[in-house]
Formats: C-alpha cells, sequence, structure tokens
C-alpha cells in the first residue's frame, strides 16, 4: 500500500485525496454498478437509520414478503406495517413514512419507480427527494449516487467522524453542512465519489470509532490529526505495520 504523501500540515483538500488513493489501497476500488433498485435504496436507507444492516434487511424482507409489492405496502393497514419493519429502530415512525412516500411517488409518477431522476439535474433532484417526509440529505445522496451516478457525496456519522479527525473539515462542520464541504474538495466523479463515501464509511465503522478508535491500524495515521494529537507523528515503523487491507471483514 502507498504511504502517505502528505503531512499533518497538509491542506483539506490534500488530504482528502491522499484519503481517497490511501483507501482504494486499502479496500480495493468498488465496481460503480447499482447495488439495488432506486426504489429498493430509497425505501431500504429509510430503515437503516439508526438501525444495523441485518436488521435492515429483516425488515425490508418482511415488508415485502408480507405486502407483496409497493402497492401491497400503500394499502396496507399502517400498524401491521409498523408490526413489519419491527426489526427498525423507530417502526412506528417508519412505516406512515412509507407509505406517504409511496404514495406521492404513485400521484406524481402513476407507478413506483424513480426512474426519471436519471435525467433531472443533481439539485432539482436532491430537492424533490429531501421533500418526502424522513428524506434528508444523506438519503438523498445516496439514491442519486448509487442509482443514478450523479456527482454528489452523501455523509454519515462514520464518513462525518473520519473526516474531522483527519482534518478534511472543521470540528464545528456539521453534517448537513459536510456533504458541500467535502464535495468542494473532490473532483466531481460519480464513481470516485461513491468509493470515497464506502471506504471512509467502512473506516468509522471498523477503525475509525467513536469511541477508542483503532489508530495503529489506521492507513491515514501519516496525516491524521487525532492521530497526531495521541500518539505523535507516525514514523517508519508505524506506518510499515498498517494492514494492507481487512481480512475476513463482512462490509457492505
Amino acid at each position: 500500500m502507498p504511504e502517505p504523501t502528505v503531512t499533518y500540515t497538509a491542506t483539506p483538500a490534500e488530504k482528502a485525496w491522499q484519503d481517497h488513493l490511501l483507501l482504494n489501497a486499502f479496500y480495493g476500488v468498488l465496481d460503480a454498478t447499482p447495488r439495488r433498485t432506486p426504489m429498493r435504496e430509497l425505501i431500504s436507507t429509510v430503515l437503516s437509520h439508526r438501525t444495523t444492516h441485518r436488521d435492515e434487511e429483516l425488515a425490508y424482507n418482511r415488508m415485502l414478503e408480507t405486502f407483496g409489492d409497493w402497492e401491497g405496502v400503500l394499502q396496507a393497514p399502517t400498524a401491521e406495517l409498523a408490526h413489519a419493519i419491527r426489526t427498525t429502530r423507530w417502526p412506528d415512525t417508519q412505516a406512515p413514512r412509507i407509505q406517504e412516500i409511496l404514495r406521492r411517488i404513485k400521484a406524481e409518477q402513476g407507478e413506483f419507480t424513480l426512474d426519471f431522476l436519471a435525467d433531472w439535474p443533481v439539485e432539482k433532484g436532491l430537492a424533490w427527494l429531501t421533500d418526502m417526509p424522513g428524506i434528508g440529505l444523506k438519503t438523498a445522496s445516496l439514491v442519486l449516487l448509487f442509482n443514478f451516478q450523479k456527482p454528489v457525496l452523501p455523509v454519515d456519522t462514520h464518513v462525518h467522524r473520519v473526516a474531522q479527525r483527519v482534518g478534511m473539515i472543521g470540528p464545528k462542520v456539521s453534517t448537513e453542512k459536510a456533504h458541500h464541504v467535502l464535495l468542494e474538495l473532490l473532483p466531481k466523479d460519480a464513481a470516485g465519489l461513491l468509493n470515497f463515501h464506502k471506504h471512509n464509511y467502512w473506516l468509522g465503522q471498523h477503525i475509525c470509532f467513536f469511541a477508542k478508535p483503532d489508530c495503529p491500524r489506521c492507513p491515514l495515521k501519516g496525516f491524521c490529526n487525532y492521530y497526531l494529537e495521541h500518539y505523535g507523528p507516525a514514523d517508519v515503523a508505524a506506518l510499515a505495520s498498517t494492514p494492507t487491507q481487512w481480512l475476513g471483514e463482512k462490509l457492505h
């Protein structure tokens, strides 16, 4: 894996680019082929709020197994839908939100589809999606990036935490604002932005924990402000001890 070519005093843009290069080598470059249909990406992301991937998948599968299709979900008694998605964090809140999202999509498009977003400008797509109940900038950006290769950057708590600790964004930059700040530091290339998002998401999940981050295993230690503050400058031995990849780690 390449060693960092920037230092702790590098600019945020330099750190963002080096982060991108190092994590490409650390995790491997991802194919930008959509992992899910647009409708599934949207509804699954709504279900995923403060919920584990396993429980999100369980809720989604139970929902479709119980009600058959999107029309069935829309017409279901809300209490029964909440029961079907009970493995999510707030099923009683998410159930009516999902039905309202489905209701609006069908009313505006005549069917349950988001394919029209492919032809819309980014800002129009973001505005339309975030006008839906329970859909914020992160969810809207995920759908536009993952399914329609729009040049946007989703920022969740993991990406936000890594970016702040490394020094790509300041300590007072909110998660919402970070969507715009980080995007300005990187090339407007959808495939690259997808890799940046997923790689930093995984780093936050498995190394850069909220509590007790595993800094010695991190490939970004050569220019991370948090590492410098807690361990001092990374020497040659510290950089060499970084594993080239996670083995046997289940990533999603």
